[in-house]
């Protein structure tokens, strides 16, 4: 298009150029002769004009024939050239120029080619030479992330903005309880590098606790922290406590920050689950004292009453029965709240989160070596976690198997465990003799042997300090007997679910170069592109047309944070459109109606994709299709994406105007992208991530530096015109 264009402007002016000689022409003969001459000159040309005019055409479509041939291939593939250049000159890793049909052309991409050579092992020199002056660095930082990968105490780390620069592992599950949109498979979490720490606590609050922190550094203090209490969207209780992070020196006034404070440390406890036992023992005792009060006086009384020696035998028993009844009452108060308080020592009996599988490989090789009988086991899903004391529990299921294997026989035993609702079933399977309820019940209440030694606990007294329960069953048409516990689940709500969707436990990212990265009160459009926090995301949908009820399938996203694309944090969903996929656009994205069953309405993925884009800029590739289907759906989920929106096909159409397609395909090929997964949402995403990375370097060398000159750029190109 833009070739046609400069085709017909060219041509344009060599048609006007030839008219103005023809006509120059004419006029200098005209003026060369005299008066009977030009008379002669008139009356011999103005009859024949359409000759001249003939010509005129003529050598305008030969100068034009000759310009599509010649001049304007030329033009073009300079123009391409040059853009394709300034991809080389700017890219941030070996990227060359494909070979030309052309002689002359081909010399001249061969010293780019050259000098792109040069420049890459220079800059490879340098990077070497960055790499080992900055390793004692990278030590350190690891050291950090691997110390903080291993506490059990949630972490984070912010800049002054709320920023969250890094976070450990318990952090990420913390907050994931937390989060009060639904918990899909898509990953959208409250925390996330770069992601503001005030969609969780609230920014007057941080800000005060700073101050204080800011206050106490001014008066000298070396250490200085900060506590305090909150509660969270999902009315949970955390207790925080605060720390800062200052500059080299330490000190008020340095370069980090107001008053030397680069940013904050944050150290993380759920107190939810405590607090409710606190003031549930609060009202226990409170309960106690004051019911007991009227009760003494009472008795107080009746003895004082009774201390008469002319007191009347009728009176007499009548102040004994009041005596009888009022401690009667009070010994039914004091065992209630002594029941009340060994039930509640019971629950908080220190157990320990593990892997379910993990469990059950140390119960094979303990019972087998204990009891020297074969144990085997079925397996157990990875994603299934207990909370036991694992020690007294291998204490219990040895000490039943000793008794099968002494008293009954038993040559071989089977443990099984799966998930049950809210517990774990977990059974001691043998083939044999079967038992009476008895002989089950005695197993249960005697002390536990285990090789010769008798324990103080019962198999009965691990059941309960679980808060689990026991019994014994008999299949008979298998001829099998097991006994069966039902055993609690780690990830509860008030409790971190390790468990769930486990990531690696040392921090896969962290970016510390974000402390220098100051948001303030500027307007989004003032701030340069480098530094603003990016969700580059696409959608697979069942057709092209939204208007007339296509509906998404998959949404995909990543995350950009200062020039860094964080893959570890992605967003990626199938979802449940609620109509047909036509089997004409299966082949184009892959997704068969079978993936989507089951799988969550949009109404349940929108607010999770929104939560996770939150205080960011969306960007797509072709972002009109996609921005058209997320604004059909404001009226029905009540969720409206208001930041602002970038498109890559747009930017590429700035930085590389003389391109013939700006397909995502021809766009990674040009920079030297690879793509994978093309047409999955999160391909896609990841993929135009890339490109973006590659995009801001070539607009700032185009003068282009902010969000707003940006979006004003792309607002400039031909393709803003398409409409969905």
């Amino acid at each position: 298009m833009r070739n046609q264009r400069l085709l017909l402007r060219s041509l344009a002016l060599i048609a006007l150029a030839l008219l103005l000689w023809l006509a120059l022409t004419a006029w200098l003969v005209h003026a060369s002769l005299d008066a009977p001459g030009r008379q002669q000159f008139a009356a011999m040309m103005l009859p024949r004009l359409a000759l001249p005019l003939l010509s005129w055409a003529v050598a305008v479509m030969a100068v034009m024939a000759a310009l599509r041939k010649w001049w304007l291939p030329r033009a073009a593939a300079l123009a391409e050239l040059t853009e394709q250049t300034h991809a080389v000159a700017n890219a941030g890793e070996p990227l060359r120029l494909q070979p030309r049909p052309v002689a002359e052309q081909q010399q001249l991409v061969d010293a780019i080619n050259a000098l792109a050579e040069q420049r890459d092992a220079l800059r490879a020199n340098a990077a070497e030479e960055a790499a080992r002056a900055s390793a004692n660095v990278r030590q350190e930082r690891n050291r950090l992330a691997a110390l903080m990968s291993e506490l059990t105490q949630s972490v984070v780390v912010c800049n002054l903005d709320g920023r969250i620069l890094l976070y450990n592992n318990r952090a990420r599950m913390q907050f994931r309880a937390l989060s009060d949109t639904p918990q899909l498979a898509g990953g959208a979490e409250l925390i996330g590098i770069g992601r503001s720490i005030y969609a969780v606590f609230d920014k007057q609050l941080v800000a005060h606790a700073l101050d204080s922190i800011q206050q106490r550094l001014e008066r000298g203090a070396r250490q200085p922290s900060a506590q305090f209490v909150t509660s969270t969207r999902g009315g949970q209780l955390l207790r925080a406590q605060m720390a800062p992070v200052t500059d080299a020196s330490g000190e008020p006034g340095g370069d980090g920050g107001a008053g030397g404070i680069s940013g904050f440390v944050l150290m993380l406890d759920n107190i939810t689950r405590s607090f409710e036992d606190e003031t549930a023992r609060g009202q226990l005792l409170h309960g106690l004292t004051e019911g007991s009060r009227s009760s003494l006086a009472n008795a107080q009384a009746a003895v004082d009453m009774l201390g008469y020696g002319d007191l009347e035998p009728a009176m007499r028993e009548r102040f004994v029965n009041v005596l009888r009844e009022e401690i009667g009452t009070m010994v039914e108060r004091v065992s209630h709240v002594a029941r009340q308080s060994a039930e509640q020592l019971r629950t908080r009996w220190p157990l320990e989160e593990i892997r379910g599988a993990e469990f059950i490989d140390v119960a094979v090789r303990q019972l087998g070596a204990w009891c020297r009988l074969p144990v085997a086991a079925d397996p157990v899903a990875t994603d299934l976690w207990l909370r036991l004391d694992s020690f007294s529990m291998l204490q219990a299921l040895s000490s039943l198997a000793q008794r099968l294997a002494d008293e009954f026989s038993v040559r071989a035993l089977l443990l099984r465990l799966a998930p049950q609702g809210a517990r774990a079933q977990l059974d001691l399977v043998w083939t044999g003799h079967a038992m009476s309820t008895e002989t089950v019940m005695n197993w249960e209440l005697d002390p536990m042997r285990i090789g010769g030694e008798t324990h103080p606990l019962s198999v009965r007294d691990v059941v309960e300090r679980h808060d689990a329960e026991m019994w014994f069953e008999r299949q008979r048409v298998s001829h099998q007997a097991f006994f069966r516990f039902l055993l609690p689940r780690a990830g509860h709500v008030d409790e971190v679910a390790w468990g769930t969707d486990q990531v690696e436990s040392r921090p896969e990212f962290f970016d510390f170069d974000l402390f220098a990265v100051s948001v303030g009160d500027s307007a989004l459009d003032d701030r340069p592109l480098g530094e603003l926090v990016y969700t580059v995301f696409d959608t697979e949908t069942t057709g092209l047309n939204p208007s007339d009820g296509d509906a998404i399938i998959q949404i995909g996203a990543a995350r950009v944070v200062n020039g860094k694309l964080l893959r570890q944090e992605s967003f990626e969903q199938l979802v449940d459109p609620g109509r047909d996929i036509p089997p004409a656009s299966i082949p184009i994205h892959g997704i068969t109606p079978e993936m989507v069953v089951g799988k969550p309405r949009i109404e349940e993925v929108l607010p999770a994709f929104h939560q996770y884009a939150q205080d960011t800029v969306l960007v797509a590739h072709n972002a009109a299709f996609d921005m058209k289907f997320l604004q059909l759906l404001e009226r029905r989920t009540g969720l409206r994406f208001a930041q602002p929106v970038l498109d890559t096909l747009l930017l590429s159409a700035v930085v590389h105007p003389n391109q013939e397609s700006h397909r995502l395909e021809a766009i990674a090929a040009r920079f030297g992208i690879t793509v994978l997964g093309r047409h999955t949402a999160l391909g896609d995403a990841l993929a135009t991530a890339e490109v973006l990375l590659k995009l801001i370097p070539l607009l700032r060398g185009m003068g282009i530096h902010t969000l707003g000159q940006a979006r004003a750029a792309a607002q400039q190109t031909y393709y803003t015109r398409i409409k969905y």
